[in-house]
């Protein structure tokens, strides 16, 4: 709101009028430390490989391999991370302020066709200094990645751009989120409605509603992102969409029967999966 060329009132008297301290106009916000960069790699690790463990588990697994860390610590930068241990407990997420609230539509439901179901989840992608977080919009029957986006921040706009990427291809009947801000605003929640599209949120202590898109993410990290190491947001923007076609297009999942992810989405293939609630 402040316009720094503007002739006629001073900056001083512009914050003057916005409420606002005028040391804030030179804020710089310090990012992570590079002790703390290294602490969250390890972590991302640990965690990609027991999505189970908490804060207490994490501090102690870091302190036997030599990180001497209390809880505390462990959970602020899980917290940053957007990390929280897989298992049955209230409110992994939380929602956004005045969020409308949605009831679980998947329990015990099968799945049995592509559009049928869609999801939405967001993780934490290293880089050499540095991290992003990345959003993807995946289809639960054939597993197809629709739409992807990577944002140096967790604002909703990023998770809003792959959403109305995704809707170009076509409309869910179902699509599934965690309780998140990003996911649970207006501007999201606004955008399935007017697609047409029924909202489910992930009920209270379920631990496995979003499981497809958290086997996504492992394969993500364990088949690109471990194996690399971005110099910067360019070079993990342009691996990560040769990887994301290479997933869709070239390779085969045991789960569809040997076949990729764009052939199942595009052949409409016949089969179930059966979510038991």
């Amino acid at each position: 709101m402040i316009d720094r060329r503007q002739p006629t009132i001073a900056l001083r008297r512009q914050c003057q009028l916005l409420g606002l301290a005028r040391s804030s106009l030179y804020y710089r916000p310090v990012g992570p430390s590079a002790e703390d960069l290294a602490l969250m790699r390890r972590i991302d690790e640990q965690y990609t490989a027991t999505p189970f463990y908490g804060s207490r588990r994490m501090a102690a697994v870091l302190s036997q391999a030599g990180h001497p860390l209390g809880r505390r610590r462990v959970r602020r930068l899980m917290r940053l991370l957007g990390l929280a241990a897989i298992y049955p407990k209230p409110r992994l997420s939380w929602p956004g302020k005045d969020a409308e609230r949605y009831p679980y539509l998947l329990r015990a439901v099968a799945i049995t066709r592509p559009d049928q179901v869609w999801s939405a989840d967001i993780t934490y992608i290293r880089m050499r200094r540095g991290f992003v977080y990345l959003a993807a919009v995946i289809d639960w029957f054939s597993r197809r990645v629709l739409a992807w986006r990577v944002s140096l921040t967790l604002e909703t706009d990023f998770c809003l751009e792959a959403l109305e990427e995704a809707l170009e291809r076509g409309t869910p009947e179902i699509f599934n989120t965690d309780q998140g801000g990003q996911f649970t605003s207006e501007a999201f929640s606004g955008r399935l409605k007017q697609a047409g599209a029924r909202i489910s949120r992930d009920g209270k202590g379920r631990a496995l509603d979003n499981i497809f898109v958290e086997r996504l993410w492992r394969s993500v990290k364990y088949e690109e992102v471990y194996l690399k190491d971005y110099a910067g947001v360019g070079e993990a923007v342009r691996s990560l969409g040769l990887y994301f076609d290479f997933y869709n297009h070239r390779r085969v999942h045991q789960a569809l029967d040997y076949r990729t992810p764009a052939a199942v989405h595009a052949q409409r293939g016949t089969g179930t999966l059966t979510l038991i609630g």
